[in-house]
């Protein structure tokens, strides 16, 4: 749910560089198949500059993951925007651009990544810390459209935690299971926020 190509573009330090060499072999190559090695084939610098900077793949992820999540923090949001708006856009950047092959394979190392959260307290402490955030800007959205009239007085965070499940299961089914269901997800989002938040 990241801006996906927020990285994408020039870097201007080394760790953006490797960052940005992380996300092209993260997509070509997926976790599983990750190396140090498989890095450095998208990174101008020498191999070993990035274990100059980090001991482990591992180590390397989660930084990355964690640089993902600031940047998504970092995106300005439009305020001004209708709740129903900004909830929109949440829900485009989270499921609409999944067909190119690039961002599919994206989503699958994603989905992966999250995997190793089930046995590796490291990746569950990123990943808790990355749902609470986009629960919050969930949350957000919709006591802004309360207090301004577009959404009925609901609880927040519970709506917020139910929209962020079906946001994460719809991902994780398209890349594990022979779907093709995201677009419908994505529909029945919007009729949700049409019968259950609007007036």
């Amino acid at each position: 749910m990241v801006e996906r190509h927020a990285f994408l573009e020039e870097p201007s330090n080394t760790r953006e560089a490797i960052m940005q060499a992380t996300y092209h072999a993260l997509c070509e190559y997926g976790y599983a198949g990750l190396t140090i090695s498989r890095i450095a084939e998208f990174f101008e610098k020498s191999k070993s500059l990035l274990y100059h900077h980090y001991e482990s793949k591992d180590e390397l992820l989660l930084d990355f993951l964690g640089f993902m999540l600031e940047e998504f923090e970092s995106v300005p949001e439009d305020r001004e925007a209708a709740a129903n708006e900004r909830l929109a856009e949440f829900f485009d950047q989270a499921l609409s651009d999944t067909h190119s092959k690039e961002a599919l394979n994206f989503t699958r190392a994603m989905v992966e990544l999250r995997a190793q959260a089930a046995h590796d307290d490291r990746f569950r402490e990123h990943f808790t810390d990355s749902d609470q955030v986009f629960h919050d800007r969930l949350a957000d959205i919709i006591r802004a459209g309360i207090e301004s009239g577009t959404f009925r007085p609901v609880d927040p965070d519970r709506v917020a935690a139910f929209l962020l499940a079906t946001i994460n299961g719809a991902m994780t089914q398209q890349v594990t299971a022979r779907s093709e269901d995201t677009d419908q997800v994505r529909e029945e989002l919007s009729r949700y926020v049409s019968s259950v938040l609007e007036p």
